[in-house]
């Protein structure tokens, strides 16, 4: 056996050192610290403000905030720069990274490195918050993101990935960024438990990212919700989808996907709650849609989707489309302005219910024609509506509305 590998390995076995940076030492600044470590060691950072240059890790180590511990880029700089596997970033405050035009610049930047865990920091200011590219089997957990955006040209995302794999994503709490979680080129990630509000432009937003998974997220008050795009095998459960408002804003939108599952998710207040375009075999199980504007845009290029046990209540339009062709279907849902009976009491509706309103082929037409909504006119053409279906999508219909919405 070689003398450098007894040397590795009589390293490996020794037990790991705690470096303390504080304002009085032994360490002054965290740089100092981060050099002098061994692999695996510790740096504990006590209370103060840090203004140094940008930090770069180049082997395992713990990086770990006492309360009160800031790391400072005077809006000037990155701060933390990640380029070994196996490190740990907690509990520290990283603030202020400066806005460029040029480059991402992050609060903490993980790039081509492995089993990271970023976890329990606060992020204040910062252009991009935590930045990931070529990373995996990284996790990112109860950090806090606060952003200042004003413009999207001049803001970054709270949580970006790009080209990693293996990330959990969880309990985060990120407003205030241009997109709250950004994924692109991301594959078999989980986003669980995150609360994203009030960013600019999407809560989460993710492009070619196939067998990813998002459950039990609040997407609230953004300029839009979700946006999916070009992607495969991705499951949404039991998620909210509240309050994006907005001439262009969605709960989700659900561009040239394929082979995916909405289910058990809440849509509340939405302008739009779904909108799916391209959108195909993908199933649409056991959501509420209530108070949005439209429940459901499905656009005509969209083919053999099912939309099975939803509850949809007070939406202005339940199902919007553009063509009077349907290539997808509906079946067992529930809809408050089904007029229906049940004869059999089977729980069924005797009757199919048609949910594409005329008024809504119409206002897709001639959008000012919406301030007519609430008026005799739409009432009536309603009405025509339901006793002769002339205009409206044969192929768009309901055959066995539920009587009962789904258990609470």
């Amino acid at each position: 056996m070689t003398a450098a590998v007894l040397l590795a390995a009589a390293l490996a076995l020794s037990p790991a050192d705690t470096l303390v940076v504080a304002p009085a030492g032994p360490y002054r600044t965290v740089a100092a610290a981060v050099a002098a470590a061994r692999p695996h060691d510790v740096v504990l950072i006590r209370s103060g403000t840090y203004r140094e240059p940008t930090i770069i890790i180049r082997s395992p180590l713990t990086l770990q905030g006492e309360a009160g511990a800031v790391l400072d880029g005077e809006a000037r700089r990155q701060l933390l720069r990640v380029e070994a596997d196996s490190v740990t970033i907690r509990g520290l405050t990283l603030r202020n990274v400066g806005t460029s035009y040029i480059d991402d610049r992050a609060a903490i930047t993980v790039e081509n490195a492995s089993h990271c865990v970023i976890e329990a920091n606060r992020l204040e200011n910062a252009f991009f918050g935590i930045y990931l590219a070529n990373a995996g089997w990284c996790r990112i957990e109860h950090n806090v993101l606060r952003g200042r955006a004003v413009k999207e040209t001049a803001s970054g995302n709270g949580i970006h990935l790009w080209y990693s794999k293996e990330v959990l994503i969880r309990n985060n709490d990120v407003r205030g960024h241009r997109d709250g979680i950004y994924f692109e080129f991301v594959e078999d990630s989980r986003v669980e438990g995150n609360h994203a509000q009030g960013n600019l432009r999407y809560g989460l937003h993710f492009m070619f990212s196939n067998r990813c998974e998002y459950r039990g997220n609040v997407f609230r008050a953004n300029g839009a919700g979700i946006a999916v795009m070009y992607t495969r095998n991705v499951v949404m459960e039991d998620n909210r989808f509240e309050d994006n408002r907005g001439a262009a804003a969605f709960g989700l939108l659900l561009k040239d996907i394929t082979d995916s599952r909405v289910t058990r998710n809440t849509f509340a207040r939405n302008s739009v709650a779904i909108m799916a375009e391209g959108m195909n075999r993908t199933r649409v199980e056991r959501n509420e849609f209530s108070g949005n504007g439209w429940a459901i845009k499905l656009m005509a290029n969209s083919e053999d989707n099912l939309f099975i046990g939803n509850d949809f209540e007070g939406n202005a339009f339940d199902v919007a489309t553009n063509s009077r062709q349907s290539y997808s279907t509906f079946r067992g849902n529930w809809w408050d302005r089904y007029g229906g009976y049940d004869l059999d009491g089977d729980g069924v509706g005797d009757v199919p219910f048609r949910p594409v309103r005329l008024f809504s082929l119409l206002v897709e037409r001639n959008a000012p024609s919406l301030v007519l909504l609430r008026s005799l006119f739409v009432t009536l053409l309603d009405l025509a509506e339901r006793v002769a279906p002339v205009i409206t999508p044969a192929t768009l219909v309901d055959e066995q509305p539920r009587m009962r919405r789904n258990a609470a």
